[in-house]
């Protein structure tokens, strides 16, 4: 059975967060925080630039931070979207 969160890398998570309009807000030392609208509300996401690759739970965390259901936050590059098997849709 396929992960429901499948790893991602920080790269990946900033790709994410770009294509949806998020833009870097500060760079404290590890951590870069985002912000961007999303249905009407700014959101903050904060980053940690240190980690090789995102768990469940740093992950599920990003995508609450974000706003965005799991098939959004996935599916807002092909990389990402592929790996839930989504087609890519932006």
């Amino acid at each position: 059975m396929p992960r429901r969160y499948p790893p991602l890398t920080v790269d990946e998570v900033r790709s994410i967060l770009k294509a949806w309009g998020f833009t870097p807000e500060r760079t404290d030392g590890s951590h870069c925080t985002y912000s961007g609208l999303i249905k009407d509300r700014v959101r903050y996401v904060t980053v940690d630039l240190h980690y090789p690759e995102f768990d469940d739970k740093m992950i599920k965390s990003t995508i609450s931070q974000s706003g965005l259901n799991r098939e959004q936050f996935y599916g807002a590059t092909k990389r990402t979207a592929a790996k839930i098997g989504l087609r890519f849709r932006r």
